[in-house]
């Protein structure tokens, strides 16, 4: 059996992959919660089943997107919180291929990012606003839970257990070795042991030894006597944590910001405040100096395509990638304090400067004199001076990077790799 920091050795080192979030509501276009926010029935939310035909669906694009980008593994949802699965369960008439798309969305997904050599992970969602034994009227977030023609409406919640741990074995069963099980989400009294989840996560263990798994069924994955179920790796949503994540002792927990490129994660055709390139490459690059991932979310729209506006994001993130991938992947926090012009991250005797800010003369680094062997940038691996200014003899310790423009090499994101002493 492996142990704990075994199984999530890859994951640390990969640091960067795609979220997928997909499914019927693609249609009305309005993000995943649609159903919720507009509280639709399941009879108002039956057209976007009876049509969903997403023509233009090439799992080997997105696929071949993300190696472009420098991502290391994706997680697409398997089943949103609306019951739609993109798989072909044999449990539920509620899926792909009894809609015209006719197929095992996720079978493709699995073999076409594997083809590429990139890690596959599935989401699910715990919660099931389909099924009828999944309690609806006075829930926090089932469309129908203040609908009063439903306060009487009787359910079995061990029946739908029951369902949602056959899907999981499902999952896990049919598609080879998958690589993450990322779980969505636990709320007030609807976590932990409400799921089952030890015994679910004995199963999923059983059945892939080697997955992680989030930190979403309800543990504490910060206790020093945690869950069984309480998780490989934190998941922080829509935010970066100040200090990266750590436990009750001080020590540092693998962790992954999911982040959406705009502000859904399911396809919202209105939504066009995407954030730039730049802004999500410093957010790479922050959650590596903190010790953790970023998970990048796609939305495709009804017709199985990821948006313009994300493949071009994606696009001159990879071109950024090629040339400094090696400050990211394998790298960690570097033990030292935020430098004022940006961030710094490491791996081994290799230290990362991230020159976010130009500012005015020579560039100062700061606890570190005397144990650089060179400096090159690691784009194009050209020697940087680490000439000390005539004038600078009164700032400590300080080492100088210097710059012969008053503009960066890289106003994104300029990386400088400076090889250490052992």
């Amino acid at each position: 059996m492996l142990t704990a920091n075994e199984r999530i050795e890859w994951f640390v080192k990969a640091r960067f992959g795609m979220f997928i979030h997909w499914g019927i509501y693609a249609i009305p276009a309005r993000g995943e919660w649609v159903r919720s926010h507009e509280r639709l029935s399941i009879e108002n939310y039956q057209p976007f089943f009876e049509e969903f035909n997403p023509v233009n669906y090439n799992p080997k694009e997105w696929a071949a997107l993300a190696k472009k980008a420098g991502m290391k593994y994706a997680v697409m949802t398997t089943k949103h919180h609306d019951g739609f699965c993109l798989f072909d369960s044999k449990l539920t008439d509620y899926k792909a291929t009894n809609t015209p798309a006719g197929r095992d969305l996720i079978k493709e997904y699995v073999e076409a990012f594997r083809s590429e050599g990139l890690k596959v992970g599935f989401y699910y969602s715990l919660l099931d606003w389909h099924h009828p034994d999944y309690p609806a009227y006075g829930d926090s977030f089932h469309p129908m839970r203040d609908n009063e023609a439903w306060k009487d409406k009787k359910h079995d919640f061990s029946r739908y257990i029951e369902y949602m741990h056959g899907q999981v074995k499902e999952l896990l069963t049919n598609y080879g070795k998958i690589d993450i099980m990322w779980f969505d989400f636990s709320y007030s009294n609807m976590s932990g042991e409400t799921w089952k989840a030890t015994e679910l996560v004995k199963m999923v263990r059983s059945l892939q030894p080697h997955i992680i798994i989030d930190d979403r069924l309800g543990g504490n994955i910060r206790s020093a006597n945690k869950e069984i179920y309480a998780g490989d790796f934190a998941s922080p949503e829509q935010i970066i944590p100040p200090e990266g994540v750590v436990d009750e002792a001080g020590n540092p927990i693998p962790w992954e910001a999911c982040i959406t490129m705009n502000n859904h994660w399911g396809y919202a055709a209105a939504d066009k405040d995407f954030k730039s390139p730049k802004q999500l490459i410093r957010a790479l690059v922050e959650c590596v100096s903190k010790g953790g991932n970023l998970l990048l979310n796609v939305g495709p729209n009804a017709k199985g395509e990821i948006p313009e506006e994300s493949v071009e994001i994606l696009t001159e993130i990879g071109k950024w990638m090629s040339k400094n991938g090696e400050s990211i992947y394998g790298c960690g926090n570097a033990g030292l304090p935020k430098p004022e012009w940006g961030r710094y991250t490491k791996k081994g005797n290799k230290l990362y400067a991230h020159i976010f800010e130009r500012g005015i003369g020579p560039i100062a680094i700061q606890g570190i004199k005397g144990k650089v062997k060179r400096a090159r940038l690691l784009a194009d691996g050209s020697e940087v001076s680490l000439q000390k200014p005539w004038n600078a003899h009164h700032y400590g310790d300080a080492i100088f990077l210097n710059f012969r423009s008053s503009k960066l090499p890289d106003e994104i994101d300029t990386v400088v790799e400076l090889e250490l002493e052992e």
